[in-house]
């Protein structure tokens, strides 16, 4: 790695209820320069499609951006086989061991953020989820055919949750 890194500690469940948060965090550590993202994984218990997506969006943009790359530590039998079956050890930098992640602080919640089961909520919520599961298969494009369906509720349920205008 070069340069300074964030470093993301996943406990418990990597799923579509944090990806929303993921994703916007990590867009305003791209904003301020990093380039350099560490997950993590020895307390994580599973990550769903959504947040695996979400974390490839993250590193597609980073090579988007030309520079930067993302590492997933700690990473587990079960994590590995899930991220490689995404075809995402291909994007991601994984080790079964790795540095021990800084002490993290609680982050506090942004000002502005839509109260849960909002509906402007649920609308970001299924927009992270279609955006992360694009990703998943913009970075492995065999998978398309696993997420067709996934991609097609997505859409739709965007398309019925949008405002009257």
């Amino acid at each position: 790695m070069s340069g300074p890194s964030v470093w993301v500690r996943v406990a418990g469940r990597g799923s579509f209820l944090n990806s929303g948060s993921l994703k916007e965090f990590a867009r305003e550590m791209v904003n301020r320069g990093f380039r350099e993202f560490v997950f993590d994984l020895q307390e994580c218990v599973m990550m769903d499609s959504t947040f695996m997506g979400t974390m490839a969006g993250m590193a597609l943009r980073l090579k988007e951006l030309g520079q930067g790359r993302l590492h997933v530590i700690h990473c587990g039998e079960r994590s590995r086989e899930l991220l490689s079956g995404l075809g995402l050890d291909q994007i991601f930098d994984i080790r079964t061991n790795g540095a021990i992640a800084p002490e993290c602080e609680a982050l506090a919640k942004a000002n502005g953020v839509p109260a849960e089961g909002s509906a402007d909520a649920k609308r970001g919520q299924a927009g992270t989820m279609l955006e992360a599961h694009e990703a998943l298969c913009q970075a492995a494009p065999e998978k398309l055919t696993r997420f067709k369906d996934v991609l097609e509720y997505l859409k739709n349920d965007l398309q019925h949750q949008s405002p009257a205008k």
